[in-house]
């Protein structure tokens, strides 16, 4: 949809039913006046059995490990139900292909700091008969991993000055006898454990300087990203909606194919 599709919004929903369809034309209308390049449906439940106990925990810590390290400017992250401006969606180098994607375009509207804005919408059960694909587990081990991944790539001294500091702090710890010794006998009796944690302090030496090279490649992807960002004119401002399903343009260009 992103790449062959062209139009000023982009509604995505999860297709299982359990959304407020009805709050489309209100989520497109508020990106207009914004104009914001994303609009969020915060999930409000309207049955007990909505929201399993391990999504909602798993929501809560995923959302707020993202939102102390790249920004707390969006609720409910993991939400299927999100309007997109043409410029976020042109900017946008997807790499997932499941349930991290969300993650992923949350991360990337705050890494450009785009406008966010919020909704709110009733979130029920699945309809009887029908079962998830999602599995909390498995889907929450992969979205952690996600979440290391983007922290890589979109913060590199971060991520690898934390690295650095636990093997500081380890070859402090194995270095911290053989000084005392050497300090009171003038002789140093471990050598192997002096060479343990010379060894030790270079890799963290290492990785600190990783994380300061990668850094400047970041800055790099990220001004690549805002300039094709930037090539695409704000939102349009609030007249006639028209709406294209995107289910139906895929059929269009299949049967042109």
């Amino acid at each position: 949809m992103f790449r062959d599709i062209e139009a000023d919004f982009y509604v995505i929903v999860d297709g299982d039913d359990t959304y407020d369809a009805a709050i489309a034309l209100d989520m497109i209308k508020t990106a207009m006046t914004g104009p914001y390049d994303l609009v969020n449906c915060v999930r409000r439940e309207t049955t007990g059995i909505a929201y399993r106990a391990g999504h909602r925990l798993g929501n809560k810590l995923l959302t707020g490990v993202v939102r102390s390290i790249f920004g707390n400017r969006v609720t409910d992250m993991l939400s299927g139900y999100k309007v997109l401006s043409k410029r976020f969606v042109k900017s946008f180098p997807t790499q997932s292909d499941g349930f991290d994607v969300e993650t992923e375009l949350t991360v990337h509207s705050l890494q450009l700091s785009m406008p966010v804005a919020h909704v709110e919408g009733n979130y029920g059960g699945r309809p009887e008969g029908s079962t998830s694909k999602l599995n909390t587990y498995r889907d929450g081990l992969r979205i952690s991993r996600l979440i290391l991944r983007l922290i890589r790539h979109e913060r590199p001294v971060l991520f690898f000055g934390v690295i650095s500091a636990v093997l500081a702090s380890l070859s402090f710890v194995i270095a911290a006898p053989i000084v005392g010794t050497y300090i009171e006998s003038g002789t140093v009796p471990r050598f192997p454990s002096a060479f343990l944690a010379m060894g030790i302090m270079l890799l963290a030496a290492l990785n600190f300087l990783t994380g300061l090279v990668l850094d400047t490649v970041s800055r790099g992807r990220k001004e690549l990203r805002m300039l094709a960002y930037l090539q695409h004119p704000p939102p349009p401002k609030p007249q006639s909606i028209i709406v294209i399903p995107a289910i139906r343009c895929f059929r269009s260009l299949r049967h042109r194919v």
